[in-house]
């Protein structure tokens, strides 16, 4: 089934969303808010279920669905835990700084607890105070899970991923290596993120296997295709050793939602290259500037500035919208 909160208050409004997007119907009669349906997943997802297949049957009240009218689907979350499951993007930011990949990244999945408490909507604006941050996108996709009981296995962490999104999670280049000179993680560089219009669970999308989707993560940018990696290709870990590795030393309340880190795809078994020259593209800015570091010794493609605009989107095998799409515009901020 398919999940959305319209913007209603701080939590949002839960309403079911038909698998083509096209329409809605109110669900806060079975549970005011996506985090309290997460609350007791067991009892109210049967049904959500239920109403989920009357309204695509056609039965009952309904009403057009505007993605434009969403917060995230959480619109804040108790935990939002982001790892880094492409080890391409790891070494293409480590070998422009002439630096290597430690061989224990390749066995023990690097990830960091960012900010949960103001996520933008889908269709919100990226609102920054100078562009001089450094202002990127990056593509992802992440799960939601119910409660995990520390120590679980990754085979034990998929039973329980119980929804699906996508993200752009905002980046502020420019602050990033004064705050992780002090060995001390985010906090400044990681701006408010921005989910897509839609929580899908993983029964909804055929090509979920093996815990992650083998779909192409589309980003475009101010317009032009940006980048079309698949999400299946040169994935180290899997969403359930992710979401496995988060709950090792403790467990993990219901409406975690964690993170797989920029999707990135190699080219030819090298760094990647872009759409218009044969590649796949890109996820984020900072992948492209660190091949053009690597290759020609100096960054040349800017980070984003105001008016800039950013879609992040994905179609299923036959070219429906599964998430619903992401676009935020740039804009300055104002106190």
């Amino acid at each position: 089934m398919k999940l959305a909160s319209l913007k209603d208050g701080r939590d949002g409004q839960l309403v079911i969303v038909s698998r083509d997007l096209s329409k809605a119907v109110d669900a806060s009669d079975i549970a005011p808010t996506l985090q309290a349906a997460l609350d007791g997943w067991d009892v109210v997802a049967p049904q959500l279920a239920a109403r989920y297949e009357l309204l695509n049957a056609g039965q009952g009240e309904s009403f057009p669905f505007d993605q434009a009218a969403c917060e995230s689907p959480l619109p804040r979350a108790y935990q939002w835990l982001d790892g880094s499951a492409y080890l391409n993007h790891v070494e293409l930011v480590r070998k422009a700084r002439g630096a290597t990949v430690p061989e224990s990244f390749y066995d023990d999945p690097l990830m960091y607890q960012g900010g949960s408490d103001t996520f933008i909507g889908p269709r919100d604006a990226i609102v920054a105070a100078d562009e001089a941050y450094g202002i990127d996108m990056e593509g992802e996709i992440t799960v939601i899970t119910d409660d995990v009981p520390m120590g679980v296995s990754a085979a034990e962490a998929e039973q329980h991923i119980k929804l699906i999104m996508l993200v752009n999670d905002v980046s502020l280049r420019g602050l990033i290596p004064g705050e992780l000179a002090k060995g001390f993680g985010f906090v400044q560089s990681k701006a408010s993120s921005a989910f897509s219009p839609v929580a899908v669970t993983p029964d909804e999308i055929k090509a979920w296997k093996n815990n992650t989707i083998d779909l192409p993560l589309l980003v475009d940018y101010n317009g032009a295709p940006f980048g079309k990696a698949n999400v299946a290709t040169d994935m180290t870990f899997n969403m359930a050793e992710l979401v496995a590795h988060a709950a090792k030393t403790r467990h993990l309340c219901a409406g975690t939602i964690i993170g797989s880190g920029t999707v990135s795809n190699k080219f030819e078994g090298g760094e990647g290259k872009k759409i218009e020259d044969g590649g796949v593209g890109y996820s984020c800015i900072a992948e492209i500037r660190m091949i053009e570091k690597i290759q020609q010794g100096e960054f040349i493609t800017p980070f984003m500035r105001f008016g800039d605009k950013v879609g992040i989107e994905m179609n299923d095998a036959e070219g429906n919208s599964i998430f619903g799409r992401i676009e935020n515009i740039v804009e300055k901020y104002e106190a």
